[in-house]
């Protein structure tokens, strides 16, 4: 859900830059030479009804030749229903000080890109200033006024605002309101300054401390969680957050007659109130396509429940308005829980609405959590990106927190028999148990069956070896917490034989114990804290190699072990069958882990990654 896009509009920006420069940066940091922010002035004045005039001040200028494609044009994010943009002036001084305008068809209104992943009808819309004759060493000006006439919650303001990831001379934050509306804010990286306000008014200010980021490491928490960010807000706390959040959505989870109709009989046969809550949750996903609806004040206001069973679509907060109506037509309470759809997992002391990106579903009586609109996660699970985040329950206002972990298994049973020329036939058999079983199973289904048919040629091939199989892709249309599927086939150059050769001893084959593995030591070391998902993986490879094929050596068992983290990987020989046996469980206590919590697994995923390249040596006689 992108509650209100143009509420975010300096936080998606900052961040948009950031991570695409600090993946592309070799030395640790995150700081990007070829861009400078001369001056980045934002100014708020409030009125009372929480309506607002912003105007912004920028000048930017090009340092290195790669940042005159990417920055020679700048964006206005507004939403055409509540803001209208005006004053907008721009212009291109070149180092010998000539300025060349930007003329008003230099200034381009198109509607912001649709989601990816949806269909989206939305009010939000961004005015592109198109710099003309941008070169190196020119300075890039603007300057633009917005006024928003209707405030999103009546009578409250709020705002989040993050550093770029640039050098920045001079970046200052204001924000001017009526002296009987005080102002909460929680800074980091940014330092309160003292300004002077007009009578009946109440002036704040904030400048940005300067100093260079640290390069994003792979799988971070959110820069918001740890980096320089401002949140400033009206609201005194999260319940007064969620008490207005409330108001505008309270009425829209009315159960219609046939929304009640539906619930019960969805639910006639079931025997406990959890099955009833399992079986609503699947069936608003499995009937009600995710459509984000953002017109006027839509990025907080859902739709009427009945509306959204009539259309068939709806956001996040429409999915999750018309879930509580199905829930309490057959006595079941639920509450809308707010949380961040992205890798934020700590909210700032100050409430604000940039911060809460997504709306999914509590169950106070059965401590449950459901997201209705993961179309490949059944009910009872969580997508990962939901697991251990902090949510805010708009019917209480209280504060929780969704479980660190579920359960989720991945089993591989694999064999291969290798004859004397290195040809082996094979079979792997994957299962998928628990929180996986669904997404598995859909994305089987969603796939043509074209490309089931090319699947083992191409996995062959992903692997350097060239062959041909066949795919059983099992029970598509179970819904069970176990979905398998099975594939084989031969591979013509497996082995280098007559040899002497080594043979691998990990094929995951799709989401495998060495992705996993690999995936822990993406870092060399770490200094924020990052996403540590819970896992466990079982993988069982049997070699069996035909007469004359000679086993020269064999690796050793290993296990490793400490308070989270147990892997074990055994080798056993019968005669010409090698068996090897490995099983990693990995249990941390949330899903954020401390770069003191890597520094002390690091070695022991070391040592796993060591064994997973082992080899069993072998020559054909």
């Amino acid at each position: 859900m992108s509650i209100d896009v143009a509420a975010a509009r300096h936080v998606a920006a900052v961040l948009l830059c950031s991570l695409a420069w600090c993946g592309a940066q070799s030395r640790d940091t995150g700081t990007d030479p070829s861009l400078i922010i001369e001056k980045y002035a934002q100014s708020y004045v409030v009125n009372v009804d929480g309506s607002y005039t912003l105007t912004v001040d920028e000048v930017r200028s090009i340092a290195l030749e790669r940042a005159i494609q990417p920055h020679s044009q700048s964006y206005i994010s507004y939403n055409r229903t509540l803001d209208k943009v005006s004053q907008v002036e721009a212009y291109t001084e070149k180092p010998d000080g000539r300025r060349i305008l930007v003329s008003a068809d230099q200034i381009k209104d198109q509607q912001e890109a649709a989601s990816a992943d949806a269909p989206m009808f939305q009010d939000t819309r961004v005015k592109v200033v198109v710099f003309p004759d941008v070169g190196l060493g020119d300075r890039l000006v603007l300057h633009y006024v917005l006024n928003r006439a209707s405030a999103l919650f009546p009578g409250q303001f709020e705002d989040l605002s993050s550093s770029q990831f640039y050098q920045n001379k001079q970046f200052s934050l204001s924000y001017d309101l009526p002296a009987g509306m005080p102002l909460y804010a929680d800074a980091v990286g940014f330092k309160a300054v003292a300004v002077t306000s007009a009578p009946g008014r109440r002036r704040y200010r904030w400048d940005y401390e300067a100093g260079e980021n640290k390069r994003i490491e792979t799988e971070s928490v959110s820069y918001l969680d740890y980096g320089k960010r401002l949140a400033v807000s009206t609201f005194a706390d999260y319940g007064a957050f969620a008490r207005a959040f409330q108001a505008r959505a309270r009425d829209q989870a009315s159960a219609t007659p046939q929304i009640t109709q539906l619930a019960q009989q969805l639910t006639a046969s079931l025997p406990t109130a959890r099955a009833k809550a399992f079986a609503l949750s699947d069936w608003v996903r499995k009937n009600i396509r995710y459509v984000g609806v953002y017109i006027g004040p839509g990025g907080v206001v859902p739709h009427p429940a009945a509306t959204v069973l009539d259309n068939r679509y709806g956001d996040c907060k429409d999915h999750s308005v018309l879930l509580e109506a199905m829930l309490g037509a057959v006595g079941i309470d639920s509450s809308g829980a707010l949380i961040n759809s992205g890798n934020v997992y700590r909210l700032p002391r100050t409430p604000t609405l940039g911060i809460f990106t997504h709306m999914i579903t509590y169950v106070p009586s059965l401590n449950l959590y459901l997201d209705s609109t993961a179309d490949a996660i059944a009910a009872g699970y969580l997508p990962a990106q939901d697991l251990g985040k902090p949510v805010l329950l708009t019917k209480s206002g209280q504060l929780a927190r969704t479980p660190p972990s579920q359960n989720e298994r991945n089993k591989n049973a694999i064999e291969f028999r290798i004859s004397k020329s290195g040809m082996t036939k094979f079979r792997v058999t994957k299962t998928k148990a628990g929180a996986n079983a669904e997404p598995y199973r859909q994305a089987i289904r969603d796939t043509k069956q074209a490309d089931r048919d090319l699947f083992v040629e191409r996995m062959l091939q992903s692997i350097g070896q060239r062959g041909f199989g066949a795919f059983d892709p099992g029970r598509l249309n179970g819904t069970g917490d176990e979905y398998q599927m099975v594939f084989a086939g031969v591979s013509e150059n497996f082995a280098n034989l007559p040899g002497p050769t080594g043979i691998g001893t990990s094929y995951g084959f799709w989401d495998g114990i060495s992705e996993t593995m690999f995936a822990l030591a993406q870092e060399k070391e770490r200094t924020q804290n990052f996403i540590c998902t819970a896992l466990e993986n079982e993988e069982e490879v049997g070699f069996k190699f035909a007469p004359g094929v000679k086993i020269l050596a064999v690796p050793k068992k290993l296990i490793l072990h400490d308070a989270h983290f147990d892997y074990r990987a055994e080798y056993v020989r019968k005669g010409n069958l090698v068996t090897v046996r490995r099983h990693v469980t990995y249990r941390p206590d949330s899903m954020v882990c401390t770069p003191a919590d890597f520094k002390r697994m690091r070695n022991l995923v070391d040592r796993a990654i060591r064994d997973l390249k082992n080899q069993i040596i072998v020559q054909a006689r």
